[in-house]
């Protein structure tokens, strides 16, 4: 849900409609008391704020819906071009600030990147992580050791969870089979390198297509997928 507080007509249904094009639900505001109000019953994923209201500002407003919503996002709209006003907007911890006049498409683009923004945060909150290699993702959670390849879960034994999460940690760097027996297996002295490589066939033919593992010949392992931000 994103909230449209802004009490020129013209420029807030133009903002609503350009962000349901973009299929966001919206809700139009053009006072600060039918703000406060409707928090009692819906909350606002992200809010785009007019800084000067009939009733009130901005920045009051913004102070009002974090207390009853600590997750709400902001970004403040506004014709004041003032360098004390975009601080106190940042300092307020908008997400961004946007001067008037503005283009309608510009702004959806902010909210977008402002929302991928808030996908990642959540998912570092709750201990997950996400990778995109090619056209293919990965998720992990380390609360639940949940594995998701392409939206659709996978099955893993401990190993190879502990294989998993282990070089997706250290994404980039060259794992070798030594540390991988030490920090996966418990293998604290002679391994058999065997043993893990039986275990990356098993897993990788679990999270296939896509090579997420790249096997450095000699030397040891890769995981090379991008992480989501």
């Amino acid at each position: 849900m994103i909230y449209v507080v802004e009490d020129n007509d013209a420029i807030r249904e133009t903002i609503a409609s350009y962000l349901q094009l973009a299929e966001y639900e919206v809700e139009q505001f053009s006072r600060v008391a039918s703000v406060v109000e409707s928090l009692k019953f819906k909350t606002p994923r992200l809010c785009i704020l007019d800084v000067m209201l009939p009733d009130g500002n901005g920045f009051e407003l913004a102070k009002r819906i974090r207390k009853a919503n600590s997750d709400a996002a902001f970004l403040f709209l506004t014709a004041r071009e003032a360098e004390s006003d975009r601080i106190l907007g940042l300092e307020l911890g908008a997400e961004d600030y946007i001067v008037k006049p503005f283009s309608p498409r510009e702004l959806v683009l902010r909210v977008q990147a402002i929302l991928r923004r808030l996908d990642a945060k959540s998912k570092q909150k709750d201990g997950a992580k996400e990778w995109v290699l090619d056209k293919d993702t990965i998720r992990l959670d380390e609360t639940t050791h949940e594995v998701l390849v392409n939206e659709e879960q996978v099955y893993l034994t401990k190993v190879e969870w502990k294989i998993l999460w282990f070089l997706s940690s250290n994404a980039g760097d060259l794992i070798s089979r030594e540390r991988i027996l030490g920090e996966c297996l418990d293998y604290l002295h002679d391994g058999s390198n065997r043993t893990v490589n039986t275990h990356l066939k098993n897993l990788r033919s679990k999270i296939g297509p896509s090579q997420w593992i790249e096997t450095v010949r000699g030397f040891g392992y890769k995981w090379v997928g991008e992480a989501v931000r």
